[in-house]
């Protein structure tokens, strides 16, 4: 009978920990300063957060924007995952590595992208310096609340934002997680050439070259179902004439093929494939990015990239003669700042953070995919730092994920972070 009660008391002890946490979170976030929440509808306990933010850390005194963020609540004992997104975030989703180490998460919109825009857009505020300092604001904010293991993530662009908050503040996070994470050591990063001349087989690139050959060379058939298309979907090509986006779309197909893990199989080839090719250019959908709702919508990112981040551009040697409405004098670059602003690259910023994380970038784990285009600009893996390299094989910008690891990558993976962050993962 004795037995029976302890139990119960243990029971009914546990029930009333988890209920008073879920209630306690909301008086926690009560008295942050600066921050408002709202329950959001979820299978967890999640939060839609808005977190006021210097527009200039340096110099509150230039005013305040707010940063949407997400809060999901696990528990107080459990680690949390801080999501260094690089571009607007459109909903919540738990990452992997949250539910890896059933942990609490946290999901930053980046500065002036989205919902996270001041009234007034001022560029000169958009930069790393400031955005990882919106991140340390947030981790800061956070401190007293979780006061376990932090672990910082991001994929893509925000995966490159890990590194540079990783860079700016190394004692905020104790682990980081960067996936499919370009980061680039100039303006116009020509390593990407070199992965496109030399990825997949040389009778897959000849195929891709080919096709876009025929596209250039029949332009005049095409741009007029391109203008019907465009009309349909509701897009404008004023930043960009109708001419120019086409032109820039067919330069912009093996970095798109390879990122995204097309097959080669899906290339027309051979005579008589006008419509084949009219067809596959329209479903794989290179011209989307260069309207002037995705130019807009992307704006920040662009700016960025032509300022310190670095970007790609676009080797035309092969297809000079079949250019007609954009600049063949160098190599284009797929950069289009907000009002075609002039700016200018400093690349200081690049330099000295691939000297630190050569030397410094410990606790790292880097994930790219092999057939992936920006994996052309990976960290470069070396023995120097304690940190884990995956590039996964026959996977690309979409699919190398921990999920799509092999039981060794897996494994190896666990162990690191097992060791980083002094717990036992649950395999």
């Amino acid at each position: 009978m004795h037995k029976k009660i302890t139990s119960l008391v243990l029971i009914l002890w546990t029930l009333f920990q988890l209920n008073s946490q879920n209630l306690n979170i909301e008086d926690q976030l009560k008295n942050l300063p600066g921050v408002t929440f709202e329950k959001v509808t979820s299978s967890k306990t999640t939060y839609e957060l808005k977190i006021k933010q210097p527009i200039d850390h340096s110099d509150p005194k230039k005013g305040f924007f707010h940063q949407k963020v997400y809060l999901t609540h696990t528990d107080f004992t459990h680690p949390t995952v801080i999501v260094t997104q690089g571009y607007q975030l459109r909903k919540n989703r738990e990452q992997e590595v949250t539910k890896l180490l059933n942990a609490n998460q946290i999901n930053v919109e980046h500065r002036f992208f989205g919902d996270s825009k001041p009234d007034s857009l001022n560029y000169k505020y958009l930069n790393l310096k400031q955005a990882t300092a919106d991140l340390h604001h947030i981790r800061t904010l956070f401190d007293k609340i979780y006061a376990k293991k932090w672990i910082s993530t991001g994929i893509s662009k925000g995966g490159s934002t890990t590194i540079f908050y990783k860079y700016f503040y190394p004692n905020d996070v104790d682990a980081s997680i960067s996936y499919v994470a370009p980061l680039t050591n100039s303006f116009e990063d020509k390593r990407i050439y070199d992965f496109l001349n030399s990825v997949g087989t040389k009778e897959c690139r000849e195929k891709i070259k080919n096709y876009q050959t025929r596209l250039l060379k029949n332009k005049a058939q095409i741009i007029p179902i391109l203008e019907s298309y465009a009309s349909q979907a509701n897009w404008k090509f004023t930043y960009l004439s109708v001419e120019e986006a086409f032109e820039y779309s067919v330069l912009e197909y093996p970095f798109a093929f390879w990122q995204w893990g097309h097959s080669c199989d899906e290339i027309p080839s051979g005579k008589d494939t006008f419509k084949k090719d009219v067809i596959h250019y329209f479903t794989t959908d290179p011209i989307s990015l260069f309207n002037d709702k995705s130019i807009k919508k992307y704006g920040s990112h662009y700016y960025q990239a032509a300022t310190e981040m670095g970007y790609y551009g676009y080797e035309i040697k092969d297809f000079k003669d079949l250019l007609v409405s954009i600049p063949t004098d160098q190599n284009p670059h797929a950069t289009f700042v907000p009002n075609k602003m002039k700016v200018d690259f400093d690349g200081t910023l690049l330099k000295k953070l691939h000297h630190w994380i050569e030397n410094e970038g410990n606790n790292f784990i880097f994930i790219y995919g092999e057939n992936d285009t920006w994996t052309s600009c990976a960290v470069p893996e070396n023995d120097k730092i304690d940190a884990e390299w995956f590039v996964m094989k026959d996977k690309h910008h979409g699919n190398a994920r921990i999920k799509n690891m092999s039981k060794n990558e897996y494994q190896r993976l666990c162990s690191a972070l097992e060791r980083w962050l002094e717990l036992k993962i649950e395999k």
